[in-house]
C-alpha cells in the first residue's frame, strides 16, 4: 500500500512543480515589475530632461533603439527623419524642420504639456543605421511610434498629400495619439509692414493726384487687378497657404527634381506658379485675339496679333491639358502634347 502511494505521489509532485515553474515563467515576480518600472521611470525622466532643454530631441542610433524602439514604454514619440547637412542639399528638409520645431515648441510651452508624447529627430548623417533598419530611403519623413505596439501604416505621415505645415502635422498627431496641440507661431511683422507700405504708396499716389482722380475710374486698371486676383486663386495660391506644401520634390536616388505632383490630391508650390503662367498665357492669347478683331490698327498688325494669340492659346492650353492628364491618370484626352 505504501509503495502504491509513493508511485502515485512522485508524478503528482513533479506535475505540481512543473505547473509552478510555468506560472513563475508566465507571471514575473514583484521584483521584475519593480525593475521594469524603474527602467521606465529613468527613461521618462531622461526624456523630460532633454525636452526641457530642447523641444526636439536629437537622436542617434543608440538613443533611438533605447528610447523609441525599446521597451518598456508608456509614451509616444513623433520622429522626423531628415537630412539637414548642407552637402545633402535638401531644401525641403530645412523647411520641414522649421515647421516641426514650431509644432514641438507649441507643445513644449503649452499648459497641456505632459510626458505622454515627445518629439525627436534623426538626421541621416547621425543615424544612417536607423534609416537602414526602417528601410527608409527618403527624407523628410514623419513617423509616430506609439506607446504600445508597433507603428502601423497610418503612423507614417503622408507628406506628399498633406504638406508639412505645423497645423497639418498637429491634426495628424491628434488622430494618432488623441493629443491636441494648438500651434503658436512666432510673431511675423513682415505682412503688416508690407501692407502698411502698400497703403502708404497708394495714399501718396492719391494725394499727388488729388486734383485729378480719373485714374480711379480706369476700367483697364480695375480689370487687370481683377484678372490678377482670379489667376492667383485659380492656380492654387490659397491651397498653398492652407496646406503649406514643399516647393518641389527631389528624388534622393536619381537626383531628379519634380515640379509637378503625381497625384490629383496635392500639388507643389512650383506647380502653382506653372499653372499661373499657363493660365496667364492663355488669357493673354484670348485678349490678343479680341484686340485683333475690334481694334482699328492696320491689317498687318492685326494679323500679327491674331497669329500670336492663336499660338499662345493652342500651345499653352495643350501644355495645361498635358499637366492635367499627368495628374488625373486615365484621363483620355490630349491636344498636341501627351
Amino acid at each position: 500500500m505504501a509503495v502504491g502511494w509513493r508511485v502515485w505521489c512522485v508524478p503528482a509532485v513533479a506535475a505540481l512543480a512543473l505547473a509552478l515553474l510555468f506560472v513563475a515563467c508566465r507571471f514575473p515576480s514583484a521584483s521584475a515589475f519593480r525593475r521594469k518600472e524603474m527602467v521606465l521611470s529613468e527613461k521618462v525622466s531622461q526624456l523630460m530632461d532633454w525636452a526641457s532643454k530642447r523641444a526636439v530631441i536629437r537622436m542617434n542610433g543608440d538613443k533611438f533603439r533605447r528610447f523609441v524602439k525599446g521597451s518598456p514604454k508608456n509614451y509616444s514619440v513623433i520622429v522626423m527623419f531628415t537630412a539637414l547637412e548642407p552637402h545633402r542639399q535638401c531644401l525641403v528638409c530645412r523647411q520641414a524642420d522649421e515647421e516641426f520645431h514650431i509644432l514641438a515648441n507649441s507643445w513644449r510651452y503649452s499648459n497641456a504639456f505632459t510626458n505622454k508624447i515627445f518629439f525627436a529627430m534623426v538626421d541621416f548623417d547621425d543615424g544612417s543605421d536607423v534609416f537602414q533598419m526602417l528601410n527608409m530611403n527618403s527624407a523628410p519623413t514623419f513617423m509616430n511610434f506609439p506607446a504600445k505596439g508597433k507603428p502601423k501604416q497610418s503612423d507614417t505621415y503622408e507628406l506628399q498629400v498633406r504638406g508639412f505645415s505645423a497645423e497639418q502635422i498637429a491634426r495628424w498627431i491628434a488622430d494618432r495619439t488623441d493629443v491636441n496641440i494648438r500651434i503658436i507661431r512666432p510673431a511675423n511683422y513682415a505682412g503688416p509692414l508690407m501692407l502698411g507700405l502698400l497703403l502708404a504708396v497708394i495714399g501718396g499716389l492719391v494725394y499727388l493726384r488729388r486734383s485729378n482722380l480719373d485714374f480711379l475710374f480706369n476700367k483697364t486698371g480695375w480689370a487687370f487687378a481683377a484678372l490678377c486676383f482670379v489667376l492667383a486663386m485659380t492656380s492654387g495660391q490659397m491651397w498653398n497657404h492652407i496646406r503649406g506644401p514643399p516647393y518641389a520634390h527631389k528624388n534622393p536616388h536619381t537626383g531628379q527634381v519634380n515640379y509637378i505632383h503625381g497625384s490629383s490630391q496635392a500639388q507643389f508650390v512650383a506647380e502653382t506658379h506653372i499653372v499661373l503662367l499657363f493660365n496667364g498665357a492663355v488669357t493673354l492669347g484670348i485678349v490678343l485675339l479680341c484686340e485683333a478683331i475690334t481694334s482699328h490698327m492696320d491689317i498687318g498688325k492685326r494679323k500679327l496679333m491674331c497669329a500670336v494669340g492663336i499660338v499662345l492659346v493652342v500651345v499653352f492650353f495643350s501644355w495645361m491639358l498635358s499637366v492635367f492628364k499627368s495628374k488625373y491618370h486615365g484621363y483620355p484626352y490630349s491636344f498636341l502634347m501627351n
